[in-house]
């Protein structure tokens, strides 16, 4: 799932960077970027839920570990596969188009110009907040049995809360929240750049 997640998510980043058109009319732009994160959440934990429970982040699973909704075995295990889902999914990014990734920052995840690093960590904290949030709001057994006569979905507003944090935080981090996706570019890409911020992304 991961490895999809990156695949989907960090293309798109690559088409809208890599636009030599300059056109705002020539790519999806931030929102479709937005969307691409959103979406492809939405669609890989609908899909996985039943196998791992859509276990796709690792401050997720950290979050409902420490919340003893999941095993230190299990939760260990997800993060390690977490991570090498997201380095094997930006490999095959930039195995398809190896210039275009190299030379426009490879979906890599840093704390844009004007911004400080302190502003990056806050962007992170609220951003995973806002997802870890949505998804105990979302999988609480308790709120389901009480809102039963409400169908939820509970795929559908972990996927919009990506949506929606992405489009606020895309122009400060790139918008981390989940460390695997920050660490499989930040791999592959494996340039200072790259590296520089990167503790943020699992800090926050």
């Amino acid at each position: 799932a991961t490895l999809l997640f990156l695949y989907i998510s960090v293309l798109t980043v690559m088409g809208v960077v890599g636009n030599p058109s300059g056109s705002k009319c020539g790519t999806v732009g931030i929102q479709g970027i937005a969307w691409s994160f959103g979406g492809m959440i939405f669609v890989l934990v609908y899909c996985t839920a039943g196998i791992s429970g859509g276990h796709i982040n690792p401050a997720v699973t950290f979050g409902l570990f420490l919340a003893r909704k999941l095993s230190l075995t299990r939760a260990v295990f997800y993060i390690v596969m977490q991570c090498l889902g997201a380095i094997c999914g930006a490999g095959v990014v930039k195995g398809f188009q190896t210039t275009l990734y190299q030379g426009n920052g490879g979906g890599a995840n840093s704390v844009a110009p004007g911004y400080t690093k302190g502003d990056g960590l806050g962007a992170e904290i609220v951003g995973t907040f806002v997802l870890v949030y949505t998804v105990f709001s979302a999988t609480d057994a308790k709120r389901s049995a009480r809102d039963s006569h409400v169908p939820i979905l509970a795929p559908l507003p972990i996927g919009f809360a990506v949506f929606l944090v992405h489009l606020a935080t895309i122009p400060i981090t790139g918008t981390g929240i989940n460390p695997a996706r920050s660490l499989g570019a930040a791999i592959i890409y494996n340039k200072k750049q790259a590296w520089d911020d990167h503790w943020i992304f699992w800090v926050g």
